[in-house]
């Protein structure tokens, strides 16, 4: 039980996983009243999955957006008042 994430990876990829060092921060971590922070840290746990080949039957990759590299902006129509 707990939170979670999932993702499906379309290619070979390596993952780094972070967190803050000082746990939950809910103990000082500095000055006079500093306390270890191991009594709130939480344990990461990672799991990977190969997904056989009969569920990836018909997979293909996702195809590059059309949008043109512009994020939905148009671009104003400029013409020559020369």
């Amino acid at each position: 039980m707990g939170d979670f994430f999932e993702f499906f990876a379309e290619l070979d990829l390596l993952c780094a996983l972070s967190t803050c060092p000082g746990g939950d921060l809910s103990v000082p971590l500095w000055g006079p009243d500093a306390k270890d922070p191991i009594d709130v840290c939480r344990p990461l746990a990672v799991q990977v999955y190969r997904i056989p080949g009969k569920l990836r039957a018909g997979w293909q990759p996702s195809q590059p957006a059309a949008y043109r590299n512009l994020h939905g902006i148009r671009l104003p129509h400029w013409t020559d008042r020369g």
